[in-house]
């Protein structure tokens, strides 16, 4: 096959898959993850069953590929903010908002359950404790967060007391909690 029909297939293939998971995303977003079925996922895409067959087996895996798309795009705004100017913990801050903000928005259930046992997850819950620890560590050593705790087990503290956020029903809770969250990682007098 010449190298731009390979190159049109590929867009073309790509371009379907993108609009089942954009019409996942609006399907997800005005019913919750349950409402989702194939017929509406084909019917609002605007492709046919049988297409929407070829690209995903049932709706799970349409629902792990939408969750894997999202989870990559909630590292990468966290990522940018992380590699934005400014102090350690003003960054650490800044990362820990975006990141409480995203929890709060979690889906519960038995399938956002299910949805978060991916690798793909893993694989984010590490990048981001790295970015964590990094933070940690630089502001640490400017002497603005205590240094008696190591900087991995205080990304650890941050990661686990903002997965309370997903509970919170308002941003400033949600600022509060960021702000208790920063106060324990205050340096020891």
């Amino acid at each position: 096959m010449p190298k731009l029909w390979t190159e049109t297939i590929d867009a073309h293939r790509a371009a379907v898959r993108e609009a089942i998971l954009d019409t996942t995303t609006k399907l997800v977003a005005q019913g919750g993850l349950r409402s989702v079925s194939m017929s509406q996922i084909a019917e609002q895409a605007g492709i046919g069953r049988a297409t929407l067959y070829k690209y995903f087996s049932d709706v799970e895996a349409v629902l792990l590929a939408w969750h894997e798309r999202q989870v990559t795009a909630h590292l990468q705004q966290l990522a940018g903010i992380h590699d934005q100017d400014g102090t350690a913990v003003e960054r650490l801050k800044a990362v820990l908002e975006a990141y409480a903000g995203i929890a709060r928005k979690r889906h519960g259930g038995e399938l956002a359950a299910l949805l978060h046992q991916g690798e793909h997850v893993t694989h984010a819950e590490r990048h981001l404790h790295g970015m964590l620890q990094h933070l940690l560590a630089e502001a640490a050593e400017a002497g603005d967060l205590r240094c008696d705790v190591p900087p991995a087990e205080l990304a650890q503290y941050c990661l686990h007391a903002l997965t309370a956020a997903a509970a919170l029903t308002s941003q400033p809770a949600v600022t509060r909690l960021v702000a208790v969250t920063l106060d324990g990682l205050r340096p020891v007098p």
